[in-house]
């Protein structure tokens, strides 16, 4: 049995078990206790006993009488069957709380809250943002406030409402360095967007922005870099691509292809070289040294390029370094290919091709694109390039 699940079926037992005797020894004027809520309490011990917890739930939730002491054990069975991916069971336990005149007004709070979260669970989002923005409006509880107000930034989030997030969540970005990280990739959004509309004034504020709310926000320079792309300022472009080793070193393989065609656009390959060497030596990436081979041996010939290749690779193996130098190695032959050279080739190929290229350091996701925001944990900037022999 689950532990989670074990202790909130004993403590609705105990409730409705310590609320049993306290009635029988409360003033004899006062209502009996019902025998069938007796029997109900009985019942649903058995079920409990006998490892049947779907029947005790369903037996404790309709014996426990909603009144001030039992309110906590409600909203915790309510809790405990979203968890368990029964968001439908949970709502009719705190919506029949909501319906009680009884609960006071901070008690109505907290059942709202659960319900809305109930409401996101199940997607009924407008549902779950009306219940929030009342919250956030009316509530006197400045925790349940917050609480109120990162569930609903969440929520605006999904809906890719990024100017509603970013004013939700702005009270709490002080204190939550994931929410500030996600924050600047929401400002990235509306500057991605404003850049695909051709507002490239508004686009620049918020990706500044970005900066001053994540100062590591990679995805900020890149986009700031490819504004300057746009309107043919490559030096500029260049510069601000410089940067974003120096904020992540891990995402410098996605700034190379930029890199490479700016510096070739202002027709400057020699700064490509001295650029690349410079990163080498701060960050010898695979892709790094791919890129220099190459460029090495269109200014200094093959020699040059295999000498490369082979002292990073003596220093750290890697697959695809060892895929580029078998390719070197065949356009250094004379007549025709080595056939183990060319086998060798095929294999190498064969499994860079079905290894993936980016993973979230979150949950572990892995594919061949970059996602600014995991698919699976919906984590922002946690996906990076992948390192290693199999990987830059």
């Amino acid at each position: 049995m689950a532990d989670p699940l074990l202790l909130t079926l004993l403590l609705a037992a105990v409730a409705i078990g310590w609320w049993l005797g306290r009635r029988k020894r409360s003033d004899p004027t006062t209502t009996p206790v019902s025998p069938t809520l007796a029997k109900d309490y009985f019942t649903g011990l058995n079920y409990l006993l006998n490892d049947q917890q779907d029947r005790a739930i369903e037996t404790f939730v309709a014996a426990l009488e909603v009144n001030s002491e039992t309110i906590e054990t409600h909203i915790t069975l309510g809790n405990l069957f979203r968890t368990r991916g029964e968001a439908d069971r949970a709502v009719k336990i705190h919506q029949n709380l909501l319906a009680r005149p009884a609960l006071t007004s901070p008690q109505s709070d907290r059942v709202q809250l659960e319900l809305s979260r109930d409401f996101l669970k199940l997607g009924l989002l407008d549902r779950a943002e009306r219940l929030l923005k009342h919250l956030v409006r009316d509530t006197t509880d400045e925790e349940l406030r917050l609480s109120a107000r990162h569930l609903l930034a969440d929520l605006l989030e999904r809906e890719g409402e990024w100017k509603e997030a970013l004013d939700a969540a702005q009270p709490l970005l002080h204190r939550d360095e994931d929410l500030r990280r996600a924050a600047a990739h929401w400002l990235c959004e509306l500057a991605d967007r404003e850049r695909h509309t051709a507002s490239p004034g508004p686009a620049r504020k918020h990706l500044r922005q970005a900066l001053a709310t994540d100062e590591h926000c990679v995805r900020a320079n890149l986009l700031l870099a490819g504004l300057e792309h746009d309107t043919a300022h490559y030096k500029k472009e260049i510069r601000l691509l410089k940067r974003i080793p120096e904020q992540d070193p891990a995402f410098t393989p996605t700034i190379l292809p930029h890199l490479a065609q700016a510096y070739r656009l202002i027709d400057d390959e020699d700064g490509l070289i001295a650029c690349l060497q410079e990163l080498l030596e701060k960050t010898p990436y695979t892709s790094v040294i791919i890129m220099l081979a190459e460029a090495l041996r269109q200014r200094d010939g093959l020699p040059a390029a295999i000498e490369l290749v082979s002292a990073q690779l003596n220093r750290e193996p890697n697959l695809s370094g060892v895929d580029y130098l078998m390719d070197l190695y065949r356009h250094q032959g004379q007549g025709e290919p080595d056939e183990r050279l060319v086998l060798l080739k095929q294999h190498t190929h064969a499994l860079l091709q079905a290894l993936p290229r980016h993973r979230c350091r979150r949950c572990g996701f892995t594919g061949d694109h970059l996602h600014w925001q995991c698919p699976r944990c919906r984590s922002w900037g946690s996906t990076k390039p992948i390192t290693g022999i199999e990987g830059e």
